[in-house]
């Protein structure tokens, strides 16, 4: 993946070759995230020493809308990288689709005027022109760090593979192809020609070359080992990959209190001198006095905090995403802006002198570029803390690519680590089927116990979100975090947690037991859930007086934590019936994976009637659905109940 090559002039360069799999050009954004990466780390924001390099296809740059998004970023603040050299191998077919079939501009690099790019137009066959054009789009982007483009106009001699005929689709095309001499052919004759070298020479080059060609086979052949791929060398040095015992129970990540209330007070100070917006000074002061005198945070007030302590422990932390340095929701408001002069104020940039640090950026429109360029960024920066945060977790299918081919199966394909961590808000608020699920079930759907590729939690407490983050820093291998994110729960009153919860020896809890529940012998029926529901359960529990139901929450779903659950049934001997309540439909959510992989007791789902959609866009049809798994969670064993979830039993 990775070589250092000595230059004619003695210079040594170091290539780099990102793995990409065979979605076209989704490699893209992932290249330009992992050379910004070394131009943050070991460049120090030179973009002279690094260049990004993509090629290209003519059908692929023409037709793939990724290019654009890709294009689009080149200029930004949060994703420039000094300029890409572009260069596309134009064949003048896409598999076998004519380039009259394939696009609708005069040229397939016509995307290069987004950006006012230069395009360099060369005929492949002239070996001298394509070398100059090459020098020169260098210099071009060396001096003005911006795109550039090199249109390789050539042919693709044989088919799109080695049982492809091309003569089946482009009959006329490739009689002219057969007759027409190759580029070493070409420029060979035109050395002949001006007596730059001797006849014969470009025959014996030839049988050279092969006869090496043949050697390094046969040294192949007889290798008894093949030499295994490292992959924690350079910036990787010091990780290791997961083990099942690292997921028993996580590391502490706890902050003494001291530490916590002094980087609190820093970060929620806006300077006098600042002209702050009026709602905004009021709001830090809020959380300054609600940390400093009432002694617990919300859930925007531990997530700064974990970056905070983070920053200060010498971890750099990257946000990107749309509208994420206000938050989608309004609860993040890591970047202040001045009310007269527009002003940037960032606070977690205050947090101490020698921090680490903190870049955050609101994103493009796009999720399939931008969650490709974190994912190169975090695999090129692994002591950091990359996260990439959709501005709903329903709109993270417009990545699915990446979040296929790279995120989740790296690892295994290629032995490429990485720890990025996603935003995901989701939960069912009566917005419809747009805003409401980021689609549990797939996530859960591409995670695997023999690989260990993915953690996926759902927090319900600020303190476990807070855990959760610096846990992710605090392990010593790197493993992808999806985390399903709040929304409503950002402001709800019982949504907070004590100060305590964050201090020393303490530690994300991947299974929270009922705090209600005080004579654990008097439960008769277990609620295991995750998420928001819990706080629709918890109401009906409290204003019922249920003691005979206990309310379990799974805040991290894989891998399962079956020892801490199983404990929970130990601990409730008496209950007669289990059951997992979740707001998705039945063919949706949390609940497929754990009708797999739960086989501790005999469960029940309780959830909306399996659909299509994930949610209705009805308000009052949400209510009345929501309404009715909260009455099935608590009602009595009556023939009518049990017939409406008897069909959803799992055998322990």
């Amino acid at each position: 993946f990775s070589s250092d090559v000595i230059t004619s002039r003695g210079k040594r360069v170091h290539l780099n070759l990102v793995a990409n799999p065979s979605h076209l050009e989704a490699v893209d954004p992932v290249v330009e995230g992992v050379v910004r990466a070394k131009i943050d780390k070991r460049y120090l924001g030179d973009e002279n020493k690094i260049v990004p390099i993509l090629i290209h296809g003519d059908a692929a740059i023409a037709g793939q809308g990724v290019v654009y998004e890709v294009i689009q970023m080149s200029l930004l603040e949060g994703y420039r990288t000094g300029g890409t050299v572009h260069m596309v191998l134009n064949n003048q077919i896409g598999f076998t689709t004519n380039y009259l079939d394939a696009r609708s501009s005069v040229y397939c690099t016509d995307v290069a005027k987004v950006t006012l790019s230069p395009v360099f137009h060369v005929n492949a066959d002239d070996v001298e022109a394509v070398i100059f054009t090459v020098l020169m789009a260098l210099e071009y982007r060396q001096r003005f760090h911006t795109d550039v483009f090199i249109d390789l106009l050539g042919y693709r001699r044989y088919g799109h593979n080695e049982a492809d005929e091309p003569r089946f689709t482009q009959p006329r095309l490739y009689k002219i192809i057969e007759k027409h001499p190759d580029p070493r052919e070409i420029y060979y004759r035109k050395l002949l020609e001006s007596g730059s070298v001797e006849r014969g020479i470009a025959e014996e080059m030839d049988r050279e070359y092969r006869r090496d060609l043949q050697r390094f086979l046969q040294e192949a052949r007889e290798q008894q080992k093949v030499s295994d791929i490292s992959s924690f060398r350079g910036d990787w040095e010091g990780f290791r990959r997961p083990v099942p015992e690292d997921f028993l129970q996580s590391p502490e990540t706890g902050v003494a209190e001291t530490e916590l209330l002094q980087i609190g007070e820093r970060v929620f100070t806006i300077p006098e001198e600042f002209h702050a917006f009026d709602k905004i000074r009021k709001l830090y002061d809020e959380r300054r006095r609600r940390l400093l005198e009432q002694r617990e945070l919300d859930w925007g007030m531990a997530e700064t905090l974990a970056y905070g302590t983070l920053l200060k422990e010498g971890v750099p932390v990257r946000i990107s995403g749309q509208d994420c340095e206000r938050g989608t929701f309004a609860h993040r408001h890591a970047v202040l802006i001045a009310e007269d002069t527009e002003e940037e104020y960032v606070p977690l940039r205050h947090v101490a002198d020698n921090q680490a640090p903190f870049y955050i950026y609101n994103s493009l429109l796009s999720e399939y570029g931008v969650l490709g360029f974190e994912y190169g960024y975090a695999s090129a920066h692994p002591k950091g803390l990359t996260i990439w945060e959709a501005q709903f977790g329903d709109f993270a299918n417009g990545a699915q690519i990446i979040i296929d081919q790279f995120i989740s199966s790296s690892a295994v394909k290629w032995k490429r680590y990485h720890g990025l961590v996603m935003f995901l808000p989701h939960g069912y608020e009566g917005q419809g089927p747009e805003h409401s699920s980021a689609r549990i079930e797939r996530f859960l759907d591409l995670c695997s116990y023999n690989d260990l590729n993915m953690l996926v939690v759902n927090c319900t407490t600020p303190a476990n979100f807070f855990h959760v983050l610096r846990r992710q820093m605090a392990y010593p291998f790197r493993v992808p975090l999806v985390v399903f994110t709040p929304k409503s729960l950002l402001r709800h009153p019982r949504v907070v947690s004590p100060v305590k919860e964050f201090g020393k020896g303490t530690r994300f809890q991947e299974v929270i037991d009922d705090p209600y529940i005080k004579q654990p012998g008097k439960v008769r029926r277990l609620l295991f859930c995750s998420g928001k529901i819990y706080y629709d359960l918890q109401a009906r529990q409290e204003k019922e007086k249920r003691r005979d139901v206990a309310i379990v929450r799974l805040e991290q779903l894989h891998p399962l934590p079956l020892k801490q659950v199983q404990a929970i049934i130990d601990k409730y001997k008496n209950v007669e019936r289990y059951f997992w309540v979740q707001e998705e439909p039945e063919n949706m959510g949390p609940w497929p994976y754990i009708r797999r992989k739960f086989k501790l007791a005999r469960t029940t789902l309780i959830s909306r009637a399996e659909s299509a959609t994930p949610a209705t866009g009805i308000y009052r049809q949400h209510v009345r659905e929501q309404e009715e798994i909260v009455n099935l969670a608590f009602a009595e064993e009556t023939e009518s109940h049990l017939r409406k979830v008897a069909r959803r039993d799992i055998e322990a």
